[in-house]
């Protein structure tokens, strides 16, 4: 009667080092899976909400009203909290910049820390999962090839009682524990990929952001501003023109 051979049988014929290899795999596939899900939702919103929060910042009449229009068209939270951090520090530069530690200081100093803090809370945000997918795409093919050596391995000494072993017996239990190679790449090659296309897609949303606070911090310091791909224009100009 032939053996019957596959994933089941490979699962039923395993110890426990190998089901635990198997299991591992399944689960950095699940992870790798669910961050990939994630960076591809927050990716979709970036492209669609950041131009018009831009816009609407700009467009506001106030940087009270810009900072409520940019957080209500902003989704994804990165350029709000850039707008608010900016704004924060220059609303605490012109009450506390004549005492206190940060005097001496100028606004343009103080404002430019806060945007760079914030710069940097942000690409944290945006990075995140950068990691463990890197992390999953290097060590999966191993994990599975550690998994197929141990399955052959196990195959053997359980032939090796036997006193006549024929082909089809040992081809078996060998091909089955390939099985853990195909799966660390089955695991590995999404993972590596995913990886190489959110960090092109991240340093666009950097580039953007970068943009967003050299134009901010203008804007807090000398009272210039204008929408992408405008010229900069003083805002009590703005105001008077509108007036007249």
């Amino acid at each position: 009667m032939p053996m019957e051979l596959g994933l089941a049988h490979f699962w039923a014929q395993g110890d426990f080092a190998s089901r635990s290899i198997a299991v591992l795999l399944f689960l950095l596939s699940v992870g790798s899976w669910t961050i990939m899900a994630g960076k591809c939702l927050a990716l979709v919103q970036a492209r669609r909400c950041h131009a018009r929060a831009l816009n609407a910042f700009w467009g506001a009449e106030s940087l009270p009203a810009a900072i409520e229009s940019i957080r209500a068209q902003d989704r994804t939270g990165v350029l709000a909290a850039l707008a608010i951090a900016g704004a924060n520090a220059a609303e605490l530069h012109s009450e506390h910049a004549a005492r206190g530690i940060g005097a001496g200081v100028s606004a343009s100093e103080f404002v430019t820390r806060a945007l760079r803090n914030q710069i940097v809370e942000s690409q944290a945000k945006i990075e995140s999962g950068l990691t463990f997918l890197a992390s999953v795409g290097s060590t999966a093919p191993f994990i599975g090839l550690f998994g197929t050596v141990w399955g052959i391995y196990h195959a053997l000494v359980g032939l090796s009682g036997a006193t006549q072993v024929v082909l089809d017996k040992v081809a078996g239990p060998v091909g089955e524990a390939l099985i853990m190679t195909a799966a660390g790449l089955f695991v590995a090659i999404p993972a590596v990929l995913a990886y190489n296309a959110f960090t092109r897609a991240n340093r666009l949303t950097l580039a953007r952001l970068d943009g967003f606070a050299h134009d901010l911090h203008a804007f807090l310091v000398t009272g210039l501003r204008g929408r992408p791909g405008d010229k900069l224009v003083h805002l009590s100009a703005a105001r008077a023109a509108k007036s007249a």
